[in-house]
């Protein structure tokens, strides 16, 4: 039985600019490097493009990876650069009368008040409300299930930062999630 290939060992691949490895990375990779794009930037289109990106540029610096974190610390960081690049990008640009036409209406309809009760739902709703540092580091840890250190890496912030922002997210989470009518919020 043939093992399947390591992530470190495509990266080394695909800086020998092997395109089978980068589809095989790609693969592995590319949904959760997706669904982590789409919570910071809120936009399924923009999180698609910016997603690929990421793998663009893996295939460009895949040879300047060194190899002093995990692959998948080195993709989500390129990920959340992109993300971060495009939210500033998209700060700038003015707002005209044809994209305010196209911005949804927030009022609820009866559908939407129902998928409400959702608790999965609720807790998605109570995230968005989150500062972007807390939402952030609650979608790597719980989401990605990425380790302190690997999101101080991620997010080019010191452990002990970390660990504070966790812990006020997880405090400003559980009173949204009461506010909410959820006494429990973590399964």
């Amino acid at each position: 039985m043939v093992e399947a290939p390591t992530d470190l060992d495509l990266i080394t691949r695909v800086a020998a600019k092997d395109a089978g490895a980068l589809q095989a990375l790609y693969g592995r990779h590319n949904v959760r490097i997706y669904r982590f794009i789409t919570r910071l930037v809120s936009n399924e289109a923009i999180a698609e493009e910016l997603a690929n990106e990421v793998f663009i540029d893996v295939w460009r610096n895949a040879a300047k990876f060194e190899g002093r974190s995990a692959p998948t610390t080195w993709l989500y960081a390129i990920a959340r650069n992109k993300a971060i690049s495009s939210l500033r990008r998209r700060r700038d640009e003015a707002l005209d009368d044809g994209m305010a036409e196209e911005i949804p209406d927030a009022g609820d309809t009866p559908e939407v008040a129902a998928q409400k009760t959702d608790k999965r739902s609720i807790i998605r709703s109570c995230l968005e409300r989150l500062s972007e540092e807390h939402r952030e580091v609650i979608d790597l840890v719980y989401y990605h299930e990425k380790s302190v250190r690997e999101v101080s890496e991620i997010t080019e912030t010191a452990e002990a930062t970390v660990k504070t922002r966790m812990f006020y997210a997880r405090k400003a989470l559980s009173a949204l999630l009461l506010e909410a009518g959820v006494e429990r919020g973590w399964p």
